[in-house]
């Protein structure tokens, strides 16, 4: 028997209300959370009750007992790691995926949200000008993007060198060389441990950050004939800047290399007249990944992942079983389990499609030099505070600055974080303490700006 139709209104209601409650909180609350986990676990934890609750009420304990330990990461002043924020259709559409509760893996079964992911991917391809028939797969997110992307590329360059992975698996196979910047991001590394192909080779950067071309053709002069992947990097986590992708990608392939392109946020700047001039030649590599939930501020859990060839991916990633129900006749499309790992998986394409649909074209070109412009500015302010320096150019959405030596530059990061307006990160990069500032939320306008920055320079007054 099906649920009664009322079944579900009053746990909603209560959620409905509760959701509603959290986002109206945003424009003022402190950024940090006010617990910790340690304080929280006993509020959740405890012997499991013997009996039911009414669903209301639990969501409604969920709700009250969560809110003192919930980051305001969908605030405008949240600038931490590269997490974005969630357009409102997103959102709505992110619900609505909850509720169908469809089994995303297959088209026959779940054509709506089949569709819907095959035309979000098809406007990734043409915002991104990516090749028109270019797999598109939604996976978790960048790293498991980058491991499907890296995944196709390993059976690709075995099959060129004569070794049958799907049957012989990798013991005895050829090495697979893996060339890197040496700035690339650290989840690109873990992608190669879980295919199996342990540490790359790293390739020297500029002071930006940059895949340097000279390393670059030196490094795969001197490897020999053997399988090769270039991993290339649009948007470095630190700088935002942004390896020489196209000319990178000619001199891999010139020695029978696979290119894959790691744009966890940075990928976006392809769909800005504006910013283009960022990824020329960015149509050239083999495979792409990206992260939704970074610039373009659809909910968690949607990595994006391209690849040119869609015969490598569907190898790679497909599986075939007589209960996997397959429409009969003729046709070309796949299923969407042949495009990352997952067999069973939520319908997290469908977010995309109504963040591209609510924002269109000149949207999402609006929304990536939003961003950008909202990190310059800070990145001005923060120049203009005393003792301060920004250590990178500032081409897209990355700002690092330091506040004199290590020593004072974690204290003005300390203080910062104690004062709650505003949430920056701390790191490190090119061998200095620094304060990383990543803007990635579309809800960030000038009045956040210029209260992170008063924040900013009160912290830096406590910190003499």
């Amino acid at each position: 028997m099906s649920a009664q139709k009322d079944a579900y209104d009053a746990a909603l209601d209560m959620a409905g209300a509760h959701a509603r409650a959290w986002l109206g909180s945003l424009a003022d609350r402190s950024v940090p959370p006010r617990a910790d986990a340690d304080r929280l676990a006993p509020v959740f934890g405890g012997p499991l009750p013997d009996g039911p609750a009414d669903p209301a009420e639990v969501v409604d304990l969920l709700a009250r007992s969560a809110e003192p330990g919930l980051m305001a990461m969908p605030s405008g002043r949240f600038y931490g790691w590269v997490i974005g924020g969630t357009l409102p259709a997103a959102l709505g559409a992110d619900w609505l995926v909850s509720a169908w509760d469809q089994n995303a893996a297959m088209r026959y079964p779940t054509p709506a949200v089949a569709a819907l992911e095959e035309a979000a991917g098809a406007w990734v391809l043409d915002l991104l000008g990516l090749p028109a028939g270019a797999d598109v797969g939604f996976a978790t997110g960048a790293t498991m993007a980058n491991f499907t992307g890296l995944a196709a590329a390993r059976r690709h360059v075995l099959a060129r060198a004569g070794w049958n992975l799907d049957a012989d698996g990798l013991f005895g196979a050829p090495r697979i060389r893996v060339l890197v910047g040496e700035e690339r991001h650290d989840t690109l590394d873990l992608a190669l441990r879980y295919l199996g192909l342990g540490a790359p080779t790293t390739v020297a950067a500029d002071e930006q950050g940059r895949i340097r071309l000279d390393a670059l053709a030196e490094a795969l002069e001197a490897g020999g004939d053997g399988p090769v992947i270039v991993c290339l990097q649009a948007g470095n986590v630190h700088s935002g800047a942004f390896d020489p992708i196209g000319e990178a990608a000619r001199i891999a392939h010139r020695h029978g290399a696979w290119v894959h392109v790691d744009g966890a946020f940075g990928l976006w700047a392809a769909a800005s007249p504006a910013l283009r001039h960022l990824v020329p030649g960015l149509a050239e590599a083999d495979s792409w990944a990206t992260d939704a939930h970074k610039t373009l501020n659809v909910p968690y859990d949607c990595g994006i992942v391209v690849v040119a060839d869609p015969a490598a991916v569907r190898a790679a990633m497909g599986v075939h079983a007589s209960y996997l129900l397959q429409p009969a006749g003729p046709g070309g499309a796949a299923d969407p389990f042949e495009k990352v790992p997952e067999l069973s998986r939520r319908a997290r394409g469908v977010p995309v499609w109504a963040a591209l649909r609510s924002l269109g074209r000149g949207g999402v070109a609006g929304l990536v030099d939003g961003l950008v412009g909202n990190a310059r500015a800070l990145a001005d302010g923060i120049a203009a505070i005393d003792g301060a320096e920004v250590l990178n150019d500032v081409v897209f959405t990355q700002v690092c600055a330091a506040f004199g030596d290590d020593e004072r530059t974690a204290a003005v990061t300390r203080a910062l974080l104690e004062d709650g307006t505003a949430w920056m990160s701390g790191s490190r990069w090119r061998g200095r303490a620094v304060l990383r500032v990543s803007v990635s939320n579309w809800s960030t306008d000038g009045a956040d700006v210029e209260a992170s920055l008063a924040a900013l320079r009160r912290a830096a007054q406590r910190a003499r």
